[in-house]
């Protein structure tokens, strides 16, 4: 069973939109200086379509995105999670999936999410925004993957603003 630990608004995990950010615990991945390190256990309220309608219903208009951040032990139950959130809203909710896998289960998941980040953290290479991170953040285009990393990377030089530096 899917089970979520915490939810929050955010503004960064998908570039461009306002995501309700669902973390969902029992994490198989176990990667080396993980941030969230309780969400290895299998604890927290279940992540069932009644827990997704209220949740859409408190916070519907104020999101662009539904993010589901984990449930690698579960892929399939994510992925059906996304497909109900699309339905409930009628499409007008965006979906995305943060995995920690490397690849995708089957490459019909394509078809449940708007974005998707793959890839385990590895404190030695960084996170999304670092140019030696071996995770990759796609967006989902008529059925293919087009990596979208580089929306995570702030640009390194500042620009000349009117002569003032």
């Amino acid at each position: 069973m899917l089970r979520y630990l915490s939810y929050d608004i955010v503004f960064q995990e998908i570039p461009g939109e306002v995501s309700l950010a669902i973390n969902i615990s029992n994490c198989p991945n176990r990667c080396k200086d993980c941030h969230s390190p309780q969400l290895w256990e299998n604890i927290g309220e279940a992540l069932d379509e009644k827990a997704i309608a209220y949740l859409l219903d408190k916070y519907g208009n104020a999101i662009t995105c539904i993010c589901f951040m984990g449930g690698d032990a579960y892929p399939q139950t994510v992925a059906d999670a996304a497909l109900f959130s699309k339905a409930t809203t009628n499409g007008r909710i965006k979906t995305g999936w943060y995995s920690g896998r490397n690849a995708l289960p089957e490459a019909s998941f394509l078809h449940y999410f708007d974005f998707i980040k793959l890839g385990a953290y590895k404190a030695d290479l960084g996170g999304l925004d670092s140019l030696t991170t071996n995770q990759r953040f796609y967006r989902i285009v008529n059925g293919e993957m087009r990596d979208c990393t580089n929306l995570f990377r702030k640009s390194r030089t500042i620009a000349n603003a009117g002569g003032r530096s």
